[in-house]
C-alpha cells in the first residue's frame, strides 16, 4: 500500500506546490482513492508531477467540512466525473473561523452540495470489507485550545462547531488497520479512545493533522498541552504521519516525545505503508 502526500503547508523534495491545505492519494489493494483536496485545483498539478492519474480514483472520501480539504473537488469532478465523494451530511453547513478579530467562513463551496456522485452520510459507514468510515466522537481529553475558535452559524448566530462533520477512514490491510483523520479536530485522543471502542486494538497507523497550530503564538499552557498529548501516544504501538494544521512548534515536541513515532508528510512525501 502506498500513500503519496498531494497538498500539505509546506515544500518537500519533489517541486511540489504547497499551501495551506491537505490531500492523501492511497492505493490499496482495491482501491485508488482520494481523501481531501486541499484548498485549491493546486493538488491536480502535484498529481501530474508525482505521476498520479485522478482519471483513475475511483472514490473521494471528505474528511470534513472546511474549505482547505475541499476547495479542489469542483475541479476533480471535471477531470473525474464518476468517482462517487463521500462526506457527511453536516459537512455543507456554515462553518467560521470566529474570534475577537476575526470573522471569516471556511466552509465548502455550496456547488459541491448538487454534484450527482455525492453521497452524504449520517455518521457510520462501511464501503466494502477494506474501506470503513466511522464518526461520533464525543469526548474532549486533552482538546487542542485552537478549536474553540471555531464556530457554526446557526441564522444571526455563532455556535461552537461539535465538529459533526468529521469522519474517519479505516482501512483494513490484512492484519493492519490504517487510520485517517484529516484534522482531528474532535482531538487525537478522543478519536483513538473512538477507534478502541469499535475494533478493540489500537491502529498500526495513523494518518492526521493534529490542529496544534496556533497562528497567534503558543503560551506555556498550550505547549504544556502538546506535550502531555506526546506523552499520550507514545503509549500506543502506532506510527504516527502528521502534518497540515499539527503546527511546526508542536510537532517539535512531538517528535522531541514520541521520535521516530511520529514522522512529519511534507507536499509531495510518498509513504509505503
Amino acid at each position: 500500500m502506498r500513500m503519496i502526500n498531494l497538498m500539505e503547508n509546506t515544500e518537500g523534495d519533489h517541486g511540489c506546490l504547497y499551501e495551506h491545505g491537505l490531500s492523501f492519494y492511497i492505493e490499496t489493494l482495491n482501491h485508488k482513492l482520494l481523501i481531501d483536496t486541499g484548498a485549491s485545483k493546486s493538488f491536480i498539478e502535484n498529481a501530474r508531477i508525482r505521476g498520479v492519474d485522478l482519471k483513475d480514483v475511483d472514490l473521494l472520501i471528505l474528511s470534513h467540512g472546511h474549505y482547505d480539504h475541499a476547495g479542489g473537488i469542483l475541479d476533480f469532478t471535471k477531470i473525474n466525473p464518476t468517482a462517487p465523494i463521500y462526506m457527511q451530511r453536516f459537512a455543507g453547513n456554515a462553518y467560521y473561523h470566529k474570534s475577537k478579530t476575526v470573522e471569516r467562513y471556511i466552509g465548502i463551496d455550496p456547488d459541491i452540495l448538487s454534484l450527482p456522485q455525492l453521497i452524504l452520510l449520517d455518521g457510520d459507514h462501511t464501503i466494502d470489507e477494506e474501506l470503513s468510515i466511522f464518526t461520533g466522537v464525543k469526548g474532549r481529553r486533552l482538546w487542542p485550545e485552537g478549536n474553540r475558535i471555531l464556530k457554526e452559524k446557526k441564522g444571526d448566530s455563532f455556535v461552537q462547531d461539535e465538529f459533526l462533520h468529521e469522519q474517519y477512514l479505516v482501512i483494513t490491510s490484512g492484519n493492519q488497520k490504517i487510520l485517517i483523520s484529516g484534522c482531528a479536530h474532535n482531538g487525537i485522543l478522543n478519536i483513538l479512545d473512538k477507534f478502541m471502542e469499535l475494533y478493540g486494538k489500537e491502529p498500526d497507523v495513523v494518518i492526521s493533522g493534529f490542529h496544534m497550530m496556533k497562528r497567534d503564538g503558543y503560551t506555556k499552557k498550550d505547549e504544556d498541552l502538546v506535550y502531555a498529548i506526546a506523552q499520550e501516544l507514545k503509549k500506543y504501538h502506532t506510527k504516527f504521519y502528521t502534518g497540515h494544521c499539527t503546527g511546526e512548534l508542536p510537532f517539535q515536541i512531538l517528535q522531541s516525545v514520541m521520535r521516530d513515532q511520529v514522522q512529519y508528510v511534507h507536499s509531495g512525501d510518498e509513504v509505503n505503508l
